[in-house]
């Protein structure tokens, strides 16, 4: 079986640190045959140090969709645009690989979520978190039961300060929010798989608007001072989230907060059995999970092992995405699902979405 043959849209950010990356990883199943960015000197770039021999370049991702060698479109734009590309995508019967998340609204990741169905081709979203060492122990040990029910759990993706300084992040016509949308989203996706629940009941939400606008409030950031006049996203939000069996998830998101504990794509799970906590983020030196439990008449806490991996699928262990392209690549070779369904996916957009609109209403949104 051949390479699989990829284009490229936006090569920007994410694609150069994530998803180009990944493909030279894994050159032994996939080639990166188009690129294609509304700078056109960014898909040159792309071309020139990641492209197969010939790689094309394209400034209108119509003109790459219409490229027959192009089989998987890995979608890397800003979040507002992700829906017409895709659905477009579909329609010229590629797979894709759309970077989280689905899209910035629910109405257009339903549209998404359609024209895949119509199509037939292969979709999921970029949650590589799933794929961390740590994370992938915490789901097996809740489908295992080992938790029990898991009636109360945290999603943490809560920056002290870092605001992103680069790109259009701080843009809200193009990214349709802040850091729930941006990283808020990875830590309730992680939370959402583990407790395997996707039956939302009710949401509410407070989004806050206090620091991005505070010139003062720039210091200490972890990338710079951000430009004030030009912020225009939330800089912090919180949503509560009850699903129909009862259970209940509080979601933080941050990229500026006077708080001390900073967790990021991190989740704390309390099940009638055990609780876990997983913690990654600037507060810790490196990723850890902790289960706890009562054992032998005394409270428990148990940590993994610092030696050994987790070998996943058919790539060994290693970078969460480089082994969330190969499983996707694998996927696609195979006509198999990929981790990340798009089912998934579509919840948490729809998640994150009535957090916004059931602050900006000041009232619950029932599902």
């Amino acid at each position: 079986m051949g390479k699989v043959r990829i284009g490229i849209v936006g090569c920007g950010g994410i694609a150069n640190q994530k998803h180009m990356p990944a493909m030279r990883s894994n050159s032994d199943l996939c080639e990166i045959v188009a690129a294609c960015d509304i700078i056109k000197e960014r898909a040159e770039k792309a071309a020139a140090e990641y492209g197969a021999p010939g790689c094309e370049i394209y400034e209108d991702y119509h003109d790459l969709l219409d490229n027959p060698d192009v089989e998987v479109v890995h979608i890397c734009t800003p979040n507002v645009s992700h829906s017409e590309i895709a659905i477009a995508a579909f329609e010229a019967k590629k797979h894709v690989y759309c970077e989280k998340p689905m899209s910035h609204s629910t109405t257009e990741a339903e549209k998404m979520v359609e024209a895949w169905k119509k199509s037939g081709m292969q979709f999921t979203v970029g949650y590589q978190n799933r794929f961390r060492a740590e994370v992938q122990n915490l789901h097996a040990a809740c489908e295992a039961g080992d938790l029990g029910e898991i009636y109360y759990a945290q999603a943490w993706a809560v920056r002290r300060r870092a605001v992103p300084t680069w790109g259009v992040f701080p843009n809200k016509a193009l990214q349709g929010g802040g850091p729930l949308i941006d990283i808020g989203t990875h830590a309730l996706d992680i939370t959402l798989w583990c407790m395997n629940n996707y039956d939302v009941d009710s949401i509410t939400g407070s989004v806050f608007y206090k620091l991005g606008n505070r010139k003062q409030a720039t210091e200490g950031n972890l990338f710079g001072p951000w430009d004030p006049e030009t912020y225009e996203v939330e800089d912090s939000a919180f949503g509560y989230i009850k699903m129909k069996n009862g259970a209940a998830i509080n979601l933080f998101a941050s990229w500026a907060l006077n708080y001390m504990d900073s967790r990021e794509a991190s989740t704390t799970l309390c099940g009638t059995r055990a609780g876990a906590e997983v913690h990654s983020g600037m507060s810790y030196p490196k990723n850890e999970l902790i289960y706890n439990r009562g054992r032998g008449g005394q409270l428990m806490e148990e940590k993994l092992s610092p030696v050994g991996g987790v070998a996943y699928f058919g790539g060994g262990s290693g970078e969460e995405g480089t082994v969330d392209n190969r499983q996707w690549l694998e996927a696609v070779r195979k006509g198999s699902s990929p981790l990340v369904r798009p089912e998934e996916a579509l919840v948490v957009t729809r998640i994150l979405d009535n957090i916004y609109k059931a602050a900006a209403d000041n009232r619950e949104v029932r599902f």
